[in-house]
């Protein structure tokens, strides 16, 4: 049966000679894989661009229920990103929220608001003419709320551990802020943050596991 619905891509893999099974986090139908055939042939190579992670799609999809994978029968972006590809902070950016997103979302429940809170999300990151910087965490707190494990208050985030005073009080901004909101913090501030922020994520998440691209942010954000 055939679904209208928007979808953002987290990952693909490549599939026999030409094509790709590609993951994309819909708005009817949560986490799905879609078979796309042919796009790594020479005379489709533009197609591949669609595929890239958080890609933002409107396709039309077939569904059936209990399949593993499904296919697109149609497909195009409905939001390019202008600024993101381009500007090398924003792409480190792209690399870590792409890198929590698949360990971190993997059922189908709260689709649409969650789905809706990454589109709005990434098109900000998009719009954002400066101060960046700090977009990553507010992202993980507020991405905690519709995985469901809480991020409200300092307490909920810290848990049983101790921070200083000042760090404690930054992250409570954090906490309460708007993407535009700015927030000033040193480079060593934003670090403590962030292993804050993600000890948080692997108390809730048991396959949480190592970061891999926490080193592209530092290389790129210092």
């Amino acid at each position: 049966m055939l679904h209208k619905t928007r979808g953002i891509v987290f990952r693909f893999t490549k599939y026999g000679e030409t094509s790709i099974i590609v993951n994309i986090f819909t708005e009817l139908f949560g986490l799905q894989s879609y078979i796309v055939n042919g796009v790594r042939s020479k005379s489709s190579k533009n197609k591949i661009a669609l595929y890239q992670p958080l890609t933002l799609l409107d396709m039309v999809v077939y569904h059936r229920e209990n399949a593993n994978i499904n296919r697109i029968k149609e497909v195009k972006c409905f939001y390019p990103y202008q600024t993101i590809p381009v500007d090398i902070k924003k792409s480190a950016l792209a690399i870590f929220i792409n890198e929590v997103l698949n360990k971190t979302v993997k059922d189908e429940s709260h689709a649409q608001d969650l789905c809706a809170f990454l589109m709005e999300s990434l098109q900000a990151l998009d719009r954002m003419t400066e101060k960046a910087e700090n977009f990553h965490l507010m992202f993980l707190l507020k991405l905690s709320r519709l995985l469901g494990f809480g991020a409200y208050n300092l307490i909920e985030v810290l848990g049983p551990r101790a921070s200083d005073e000042e760090t404690e009080r930054l992250l409570d901004q954090l906490i309460h802020a708007d993407y535009n909101t700015f927030i000033p913090l040193t480079n060593t501030q934003r670090r403590a943050i962030l292993e804050l922020l993600l000890k948080f994520y692997a108390d809730h998440i048991d396959t949480f596991g190592e970061m891999r691209s926490v080193q592209v942010l530092r290389d790129v954000m210092g």
